[in-house]
């Protein structure tokens, strides 16, 4: 009984930083098209947003990793709270500046932070109950994480781009001090929300300090491989097959999402519907997961699932390309319907039975959320590459979704050993 108050203590603690995983991740489909305006950027240089987010994810996680193995989970997630905060001050000078180099560094910050955080939540959550529910247990940590990226999506395209369409339809009847003061008056709105958003997670960061959560070791994982002692991270090929997969998958998430402001103005959409769009995608992600919640593993397995959903991705993926208008749009937006199951799902599935490994293998699967960093930038080119055309370079998720069916069928369990 005590057990299992601390397990629901501790999950909803987890909670609260997943929501804020969402909140800070998900304001970049606001801050592309914003700062695309201010800082006056072609499609390519928009996604360096996206660039400088994920990245950080490739080049901490290991880092992390070792900081884990030296302060633990908790403190770690404290740490990662803290590093985040630290980051969202960084916008203050960028935004009286208009630097985007600042910009980015501030960007690089909060994911350095969110990759400490990452690397000690998502296998905490896995570890906290049985692996067979830990597809479960993590879409309802989606759903903190999606409800937050609805919220700060609203709350942010309110306080930035209310208005930004009236302002920057007219920047080119000012010319000198005037024009300067008018793109300052644009870009000093970014300061107050950063202002909070760091005062927010600096009381986070002491919060999870002293709220004394349950620690929870690998080792006391009962799917855990008997030689794993004997065995390098390097002979497990499904779970290297699992990063590849966490690659292509973030890569397709972040652009169904980051790019539909972007993609609601080719269409002609009204900016002020444009720079929200991506709140139904996290709508479409929320039903998702409960859905998952409710069948998963009642009705089908994580594995099954994962497939159904993938191969569902590729009929909507179908949809954006042969439609156009808002059609088009809504079949993105669908995108993140079928994408609600996949972290869930790939995630237990890429770490199953690693035992002493788990630590350093939940690093390199952080590394994987490199894609977010990779994949969009590939659309962002192929689209200026192609004269603005922001439909086609949509047939990259085509590669993300045949790689996640091969290993939903066949990757997941090549070089796994059983008891």
């Amino acid at each position: 009984m005590q057990q299992n108050k601390q397990q629901i203590f501790g999950m909803s603690i987890i909670g609260v930083l997943f929501f804020i995983f969402g909140f800070v991740t998900w304001l970049n489909s606001v801050l592309i098209p914003f700062l695309k305006e201010i800082c006056n950027l072609s499609d390519f240089e928009a996604y360096f947003v996206t660039f400088a987010f994920y990245i950080s994810y490739f080049v901490m996680a290991l880092p992390s990793s070792w900081v884990l193995r030296k302060v633990g989970f908790v403190r770690g997630m404290s740490l990662g709270l803290g590093v985040m905060g630290l980051g969202s001050l960084v916008f203050i000078p960028a935004a009286y500046q208009q630097n985007f180099v600042l910009f980015l560094i501030g960007l690089f910050a909060q994911g350095t932070g969110l990759a400490l955080l990452q690397t000690a939540s998502n296998p905490y959550v896995t570890i906290l109950g049985p692996i067979e529910s830990a597809a479960q247990r993590m879409s309802i940590m989606g759903i903190c994480n999606k409800v937050a990226g609805m919220i700060g999506i609203f709350l942010l395209s309110h306080a930035l781009l209310g208005d930004i369409t009236d302002l920057s339809d007219h920047l080119d009847q000012y010319t000198g001090a005037e024009l300067q003061t008018v793109v300052n008056e644009i870009s000093s709105r970014i300061t107050m929300p950063y202002i909070i958003m760091a005062i927010v997670l600096f009381a986070l960061a002491a919060m999870v300090h002293f709220a004394k959560l349950p620690e929870v070791k690998p080792e006391e994982s009962a799917s855990d491989d008997p030689n794993a002692k004997q065995k390098s991270i390097f002979s497990y090929t499904y779970f290297w097959l699992g990063v590849v997969t966490l690659f292509l998958y973030v890569g397709a998430e972040v652009i169904a999402i980051d790019t539909l402001s972007l993609y609601g103005d080719y269409w002609n959409i009204d900016d002020s519907i444009a720079t929200k769009l991506g709140t139904f995608s996290l709508i479409a992600l929320t039903v998702g997961y409960l859905l998952s919640i409710i069948t998963v593993p009642r009705f089908l397995d994580q594995r099954r699932a994962l497939l159904i959903c993938t191969v569902l991705n590729l009929l909507f993926l179908a949809g954006v390309l042969l439609t156009e208008g808002m059609t088009s749009i809504i079949f993105v937006v669908l995108l993140s319907f079928g994408h609600a199951i996949m972290w869930p799902a790939i995630w237990p599935l890429a770490i199953n039975k690693l035992g002493r490994h788990t630590e350093v293998a939940s690093a390199i699967m952080i590394m994987g959320i490199a894609g977010g960093a990779v994949v969009p930038l590939i659309y962002g080119a192929w689209a200026d590459a192609i004269g603005g055309d922001r439909q086609l370079p949509y047939l990259l998720l085509a590669i993300s979704y045949l790689c996640i069916i091969f290993f939903a069928t066949k990757g997941y369990k090549i070089g796994m050993k059983e008891k």
